[in-house]
């Protein structure tokens, strides 16, 4: 989960560039009263994304459920540590894609657009957004958003050992981004130095690396591994 979490808050320019345009689009519906009161847009923001990060939440159900079930039928004495393994090379795949030292991993979103040409047009007719709760949808169907991050992310959820599992590291992966697009929903069209920092980049991706290279380890000694491992089911 803290991994998760760590992931989440490391992608912050990643979700500028992904989903800043998003926030933005929300936000500058809104009404005018609403958006130079700071509680009252805070709340719409919170909304928002709280529907993305159920989305998460759902997705990682679902991923989670098919992983458990595929693992159970063709690996049920080893296959939970064979999953550990595949999600400590994706975490630092993830690097090299947080850091842009290899963009093709860009490629994964392919994957998702068919579901995006359905759910994108419900999208657009919760624009604008006149309350609290068209918020929270408008943020439920922008999870759903093709985002080669996430999808490495809910590919690294069954390694988490159940389905519940997989929805909660899904959900604290949703809160490590939660603090950055609060902060976008804020700062709607100032982000662009922030999201052109290749410094900043580059620091989160190696961080990522790191954290692959060492989950890495733990996978090849399944004993330690279970001695650090937090269950929350």
């Amino acid at each position: 989960m803290l991994v998760a979490f760590l992931i989440g808050l490391l992608s912050t320019l990643h979700c500028f560039g992904m989903c800043g345009g998003l926030v933005g689009a929300m936000t500058m519906s809104l009404e005018p009263n609403i958006r130079k009161n700071a509680s009252q847009l805070g709340l719409y923001t919170l909304a928002y994304n709280g529907g993305r990060i159920m989305s998460y939440a759902v997705a990682g159900f679902l991923v989670g459920l098919f992983g458990q079930t595929l693992k159970d039928y063709l690996m049920p004495e080893n296959g939970i540590d064979f999953l550990r393994l595949i999600a400590s090379v994706l975490i630092i795949a993830m690097g090299f894609y947080i850091a842009g030292w290899f963009p093709h991993f860009s490629r994964i979103e392919k994957l998702g657009r068919p579901l995006w040409k359905i759910l994108q047009p419900i999208g657009q007719r919760l624009l604008p957004v006149k309350n609290i709760w068209q918020a929270f949808l408008f943020g439920a169907v922008w999870g759903w958003l093709p985002c080669g991050l996430v999808y490495y992310i809910l590919l690294i959820s069954p390694a988490s050992d159940g389905a519940l599992n997989s929805a909660f590291f899904m959900l604290f992966f949703g809160l490590g981004t939660l603090t950055p697009m609060m902060a976008a929903g804020f700062l709607t069209g100032r982000l662009a130095p922030i999201r052109q920092s290749q410094k900043i980049r580059h620091i989160a991706g190696i961080v990522l690396i790191i954290m692959g290279l060492i989950s890495l380890l733990l996978a090849s000694y399944p004993d330690a591994h279970r001695m650090l491992q937090f269950h929350i089911f």
